[in-house]
Order: C-alpha cells, then sequence, then structure tokens
C-alpha cells in the first residue's frame, strides 16, 4: 500500500502472463499464473506441459537474463531462441532444476557441487592438527592439494596388453586387436612400415628393444620413403587417442573397447583420497578430509554435529544445514566423493535442488521437472516439503508432474491436454485440487484411481538365482527371482535395487535390459532411423515410385544440399551467439524437391516424417511399419513424431522407445528401471497391459519400480531396505503383494497398505 492506502503498482504484478503460446504442439495457450506460489503442470504425456513450462515461461526467462550481457559474454552461451509466443509478462529469472545429468568429468563430485566439500575445506585448513595452511591445500583440483601421482584423480589406469594385442600372431597377420588398426589402415601402416619392428614376426618373438619401441616409443619423427610421418608406440598412442577423450563423446564400439582394455586401480600413493600426503595426515577427531568425503553423508552430519570451534561456527551451521538437506531430500546414503557424472538423472536434480535451497534468492522462478523420479513415496514426502519451503521464501516454483502426492500439494493446477501431440496443447483445467477432482478432466479422474492387488498372482516356472550379491551396498545378498512372472524389485533411493539387479542380471542368456541412458546419435536421428522404421517407409516410397531407396533418406542423395538433410542452418556470428534458422531451401523439410515430388497415397516423406506414431499407424495398415508403429503405440508413444529429434525425448521415453524395439526379439527375461517415469495416471494402466501382455507370451519381466499401482499389480515383490546406503542392501521381503500389505513392516509396505485402501 502506498501512503495514502492505495495499492502500490508494483504490487500489480503478482502474476505471469502466458499470452498465445505455441511452442511445439500447444494451441494458442493463454493463462495467468500466480507468484510465489506452487504451481504444478499435469497432463498425458506430449500433452504440452514441457513445451508451456520449458520451452516457453523458462527459455524466454533465460533468453532475456542473457540479452543483458554485452555480444562478447553471449558468444559462450548457448543460442536461445525466442519461443512462439505473443506475449509473456512478469516474468521473473527462471531457475531451471532439471534431470540432466550434472555431467561426467571425473573432479566433479556431490561434494564440489554442493559447495559441501568447500566449507570441509575451510574447516580442516583453520581445524585440522598437524596444521597444513589454506583451503587450497586440501582440494584434489589444486596443484597445492592433489597427489602428485594421480594428479588428483584418485585412481591410475593400467591397459589389459592382452585386449590390445595377440602375441602369436605377426602385424600382417593382425597382431592389433584395437579398433581403428586393423591391417591396411593409417595407424597401422605407420607402426607396421615405420622399420622398429619386422612386421612378419610373430609379436612373441620380438627382442627386448624391438617390445620397447612397439609399446612404449615416444613421439618420433621417422622417413618412409618421401613421406615424414609422426611414429609413437602402440601404447603411448593409445593412450593418447582413447585415455584422453571423454568416454561420452566416444563411438559405442570404441567405448566398449576402452571398457574391456582399460583398469582403473586405486592409487597406490593415496590410496584413493586424491591428496597429497601432507592434505591426508591433517585430522580433525581423528579422521582426515578423504575419509570424510567418502563417509556416508547422513554420518557425515553426525560428526559434524559434533564438532564445535567459535572460529568456524558460521561455516560449521551453513555446512550442517547443507548436509541435513541432502539427508532430508533422500540422498543421505551418498558421499561427497561421489563423482557426479555417475548420478541418476533424479539424484542429480536432488542435488541441483539442496543448492538452491540454501541461497538467499528470493522472487524467483524454480521449474522442476519431475521431482519425484526415482523417488520412494516415503521420501516424495520429504521432497513436496522442500517444494514448500522453495515457495514460502518468497518464490514461484513450477513443477511438471504426474505423481497425484505432488499434485496435492499445489497451490494451483494446470492440466493440459486433452490428449497428446496434436491432439494436445489445450488447457484443460486451470484452478484449484478441489476443482480438478470436479473437473471430469482424464487427470481429475484419474486422482484417486488405485491399481487392484492381483487375486491370483501367476505361478512361475523355476527361479533365477542370484547369490552372495554385495556390490556397492549389497550385504552378502542372495535371492530367487521368479521365472515366467512379474517381478518388482521395491525399496527406499539408496536401498540397492540397481546393485543387486543391473549388477547381477545383464550379462545372462537371455536377458534384455531397457533403461533410460541417452541413445547415441546425431541430431538426424529421430524414432524412424533408431526403430528401422525408415527402412520401411523409403522401400514403400521407392516401390510405388519407381526410384531408388536412398532418394528418401535424409542422410544420403535425397538430402536438401543446402542443410545437408537437417532441416535448419547454423550460423556462427563470431563475437555474438550464434544462431540456428529453418532452412530456406527446403523449409526444414529436409529433401531435396524432386524427392518430394514422389508422393505414397498423397503424402510425400516429408509429410509421413511429420506424422505422429498412432497417424502413421493409420496410413501404414499393413507390412512391416504397421507392426514396428504398434509396438511404438503399444508403449504409450503414440504421440511421437516418427522424425521428432531424439534429443529432445525424455529418459521415460527413451526406455519405452528401446522396450518397443526388443518387443520383436526373443529375449526371455525383460528388466526395466521405472517404466512409469514421465507416464500420467491413466498411461500407467496400459504399461501395465503392456507387462501383462510380455508375461503372458512367456517371458519374465523384472521392474525395478516406486509406483504403488505397479507394486499392487505384481505376481512377485522382492523389497530391499530397511534404509538407505550402508543402512540398506539387505532383503527385507520377498513373496506376493498381498503378503506385503498383510504382514510386511518395511517402509513399502507401509505405503503399499495405505495405497490399496485408499
Amino acid at each position: 500500500m502506498t501512503s495514502d492506502g492505495l495499492r502500490h503498482p508494483a504490487d500489480g504484478h503478482d502474476v505471469i502472463e502466458v499470452r498465445g503460446a505455441r511452442e511445439n504442439n500447444l494451441a494458442d495457450v493463454s493463462l495467468d499464473l500466480p507468484k510465489r506460489r506452487l504451481t504444478v503442470f499435469t497432463g498425458v504425456s506430449g500433452s504440452g506441459k514441457s513445451s508451456l513450462v520449458f520451452g516457453t515461461i523458462a527459455a524466454e526467462s533465460q533468453r532475456l537474463i542473457n540479452e543483458t550481457y554485452t555480444a562478447f559474454i553471449q558468444s559462450f552461451m548457448p543460442s536461445l531462441g525466442r519461443p512462439d509466443v505473443d506475449a509473456l509478462r512478469n516474468l521473473s529469472a527462471a531457475i531451471v532444476v532439471d534431470q540432466e545429468r550434472m555431467g561426467a568429468n571425473s573432479r566433479s563430485t556431490v561434494g564440489t557441487a554442493t559447495d559441501a566439500l568447500t566449507m570441509l575445506r575451510i574447516i580442516f585448513s583453520r581445524l585440522g592438527t598437524p596444521h597444513v595452511g589454506t583451503s587450497s591445500a586440501f582440494s584434489f583440483n589444486n596443484a597445492e592439494g592433489m597427489c602428485p601421482e594421480c594428479e588428483g584423480l584418485g585412481h591410475v589406469t593400467d591397459i589389459d596388453l592382452d585386449e590390445l594385442i595377440d602375441v602369436e600372431k605377426s602385424l600382417n597377420d593382425g597382431a592389433i586387436t584395437v579398433p581403428q588398426f586393423t591391417v591396411g589402415s593409417w595407424y597401422w601402416q605407420t607402426i607396421a612400415h615405420a622399420g622398429f619392428v619386422d612386421p612378419d614376426v610373430a609379436l612373441k618373438e620380438f627382442t627386448e628393444q624391438q617390445w620397447h619401441d612397439f609399446l612404449h616409443k615416444p613421439v618420433t619423427k621417422v622417413k618412409i620413403g618421401t613421406s615424414n610421418i609422426t611414429y609413437e608406440g602402440l601404447l603411448v598412442k593409445v593412450r593418447r587417442i582413447y585415455l584422453g577423450k571423454d568416454r561420452e563423446s566416444m563411438q559405442s564400439h570404441i567405448r566398449a573397447f576402452v571398457d574391456r582394455a582399460v583398469k582403473y586401480t586405486d592409487c597406490p600413493a593415496c590410496e584413493g583420497g586424491r591428496l597429497n600426503r601432507a592434505a591426508l595426515e591433517a585430522k580433525v577427531n581423528g579422521r582426515n578430509i578423504a575419509e570424510c568425503a567418502a563417509m556416508q553423508i547422513s554420518d557425515l552430519a553426525r560428526f559434524v554435529g559434533e564438532l564445535d570451534d567459535e572460529s568456524v561456527a558460521p561455516l560449521l551451521q551453513t555446512l550442517r544445514g547443507t548436509l541435513d538437506s541432502l539427508v532430508e531430500i533422500g540422498l543421505g546414503y551418498l558421499s561427497l566423493d561421489r563423482e557426479s557424472g555417475t548420478l541418476s538423472g533424479g539424484e542429480a536434480q536432488r542435488v541441483k535442488m539442496v543448492r538452491h535451497l540454501g541461497s538467499s534468492l528470493t522472487d524467483a522462478t524454480y521449474v522442476f521437472d519431475e521431482p519425484t523420479v526415482g523417488l520412494h513415496p516415503h521420501d516424495i514426502a520429504r521432497m513436496n516439503g522442500l517444494l514448500i519451503r522453495l515457495r514460502d521464501k518468497g518464490n514461484t516454483v513450477l513443477v511438471v508432474e504426474h505423481k497425484p502426492e505432488t499434485i496435492e500439494i499445489a497451490d494451483h493446477v494446470v492440466d493440459l491436454g486433452p490428449g497428446a501431440g496434436t491432439n494436445g496443447g489445450h488447457v484443460c483445467f486451470t484452478g484449484d485440487l478441489a476443482g480438478l477432482r470436479a473437473s471430469g478432466t482424464l487427470t481429475g479422474r484419474h486422482l484417486g484411481h488405485r491399481a487392484r492387488l492381483r487375486e491370483w498372482p501367476r505361478p512361475h516356472r523355476g527361479q533365477l538365482s542370484i547369490t552372495g550379491a554385495n556390490l556397492h551396498n549389497l550385504k552378502d545378498v542372495s535371492v530367487e527371482l521368479p521365472l515366467g512372472v512379474l517381478t518388482v524389485v521395491t525399496g527406499v533411493a539408496g536401498s540397492g535395487k540397481s546393485s543387486l539387479i543391473h549388477g547381477h542380471l545383464p550379462k545372462r542368456d537371455g536377458v534384455v535390459v531397457v533403461d533410460q541412458s541417452a541413445i547415441r546419435g546425431s541430431r538426424r536421428s529421430n524414432p524412424a532411423t533408431y526403430t528401422g522404421l525408415l527402412d520401411a517407409i523409403r522401400t514403400a516410397f521407392a516401390k510405388a515410385n519407381g526410384v531408388k531407396a536412398g532418394l528418401f533418406s535424409a542422410n544420403s542423395e535425397g538430402a536438401c544440399p543446402t542443410c545437408k538433410g537437417i532441416g535448419m542452418v547454423y550460423t556462427d556470428l563470431a563475437m555474438m551467439a550464434g544462431v540456428a534458422t529453418l532452412c530456406e531451401q527446403c523449409e526444414g523439410k529436409r529433401f531435396t524437391a524432386e524427392v518430394l515430388t514422389y508422393t505414397l497415397r498423397d503424402k510425400n516423406i516429408s509429410d509421413v516424417l511429420g506424422m505422429s506414431v498412432a497417424e502413421a499407424g493409420e496410413f501404414f495398415e499393413s507390412g512391416p511399419a504397421r507392426a514396428i508403429l504398434g509396438r511404438l503405440a503399444d508403449v504409450g508413444l503414440g504421440y511421437l513424431r516418427l522424425g521428432q529429434p531424439l534429443n529432445t525425448l525424455s529418459g521415460g521415453e527413451r526406455q519405452r522407445l528401446k522396450l518397443a524395439i526388443h518387443m520383436a526379439e526373443k529375449a526371455g527375461t525383460y528388466v526395466l528401471d521405472e517404466p512409469t517415469t514421465g507416464l500420467h495416471l491413466a498411461d500407467v494402466d496400459q504399461l501395465l497391459a503392456l507387462l501383462d501382455r510380455l508375461v503372458d507370451d512367456g517371458n519374465t519381466v523384472i521392474v525395478i519400480e516406486h509406483h504403488q499401482a505397479v507394486m499392487a499389480h505384481a505376481d512377485w515383490i522382492v523389497d530391499l531396505g530397511p534404509g538407505a546406503g550402508q543402512d540398506g542392501g539387505r532383503v527385507v521381503f520377498t513373496g506376493t503383494p498381498s503378503e506385503l500389505v498383510e504382514r510386511g513392516d518395511s517402509l513399502t509396505a507401509t505405503h503399499l497398505r495405505q495405497y490399496v485402501a485408499a
């Protein structure tokens, strides 16, 4: 209020106004979102939630902030185009807390990502005895503190020579088994013809000098005929061209070779502690900083809670707050030395969230993408508490979510739909929770929907045994997984589910693992290319028009020459941010004008790639294309466009896409990891029907899952716990869901009991 009792003009900006949003499938959406409140966006997969929240509101906020920087600074930032929207008013700075992995840099850990390790380093520099010096003396990323032997990585690499060479063969016979070193290749020629060894002699016959030159000789200039070449020993070259690269950027066959050939062992100098001797000798209450970083965070929180020194009192208080938040958010089972790149998407999102909880910023807009991913029902309540804390600090909190437990804490709900893809993009409801329940929308109708316990669990036909499992926090676990039924593996986050299943089943015959990991491929890759559907489509077009099938590939001769079949032209503007623009020649259709003249039932190849799976299913009523499209629809991906880039898919969508491919194989045993990720309540029923069909076709299905509907629908449950990290790692129950509800005393039993009773 102003002094004369009138409302202050600044108080009039209490809603975010969205007018005419058309990003992706949004159908000219206009709505108001209350600021400093918690708004949850619901709707089926592909209904437009992410397009509205991430692609429109968050994207425009971040673009406007970036524009406040100089052109020089903007040149180092990602290019952000303006979203397709008429107007966005009253935006505040958006902070996106998503499920993107935190990078595979081995120098980034939970401790460095949350600043907890930075605080711990200062405490050790003040309280550690013997005294070492500044906090940088305790940093493994600083020359002053890192172990000189492993340069702060904590491990050293050793190469298994047996994976590189066959000593029984000569170079001419193919003794080198490293990728890109086949007989006749350039790499092979630089070794075979450099004159240091005889290419016709078996490697085992080499003299000591030849062996050294072959494996270890440093970079040397050699003249062969009239050419000057650079020679280096095989081990030297392999270390340079393969070990110096980020593993995630490698092609799959090279990554597989590196995984086989390279063995990581704890550094003998620091024993994995990453630091030099002086830093490791300094102790606080009998522990050095590496031991603290390796402790389970819940244990470290107790250790720090016992420290009491006036010189670092404010720092101790801040560190305790950070550690307590990590425990509260369900990450107490991690350690500060856990590498960021090994965290799941859900874990990465929660680590990022902790960083923001301690922030003094207010009046920001926090945007979350399914924050309940990977969380047991027990942990969802704690996550909800943190979302409410962020709101109560005066922030606007926008959450894309499917779980009813989180929808129920919303101040405001926006339900998009009614369907997916071209059938979505409309606001079906906006208002409070009571209004949503009474709205009659798909979400409103399913909020109280419950899957029932099986009356008659299916009989199993034998067992798949795991014995003496000790990976990570597992404590000598032995369990029998029944064959021919649906088994659900449950337990709180960090209880050992993934260690038990992924650590002991994938390499067995007939076992197919369908996970949410990224699908390797360029920006040209899409569902049609990945599933093999494009081959069937190209063949159909070629047959109908009497031309070569290669014309209908955007990666081949049919590609638009201007954009090389990508549909976009990427322009580097030197000191300014680069821009991506629609290719003017093909108008984003990716093919030459000639190719677009060829049609199949009045549709050209670009029209077909623009279809959704459901639309294409009606267009291709028979043949190999129809079979693939049917499987994609079965896994709930009917809304995906055939030509949609794979890098736009969520983790749940990637998993279901892989499942559609594997369904064509005769697997025997399917292992799925949280297949309900990204699924609307109504779609969970479709997933359960699909899992039933896989089992009824004679397969075994093992699902790691937190969703109570999947637990209730199972034939058999294996529950791990009782807690997380060192408090977990045991099988606390095996049996039918009915038996778990009837006599179980675990956290899972408590929540499943509440679920089926509701």
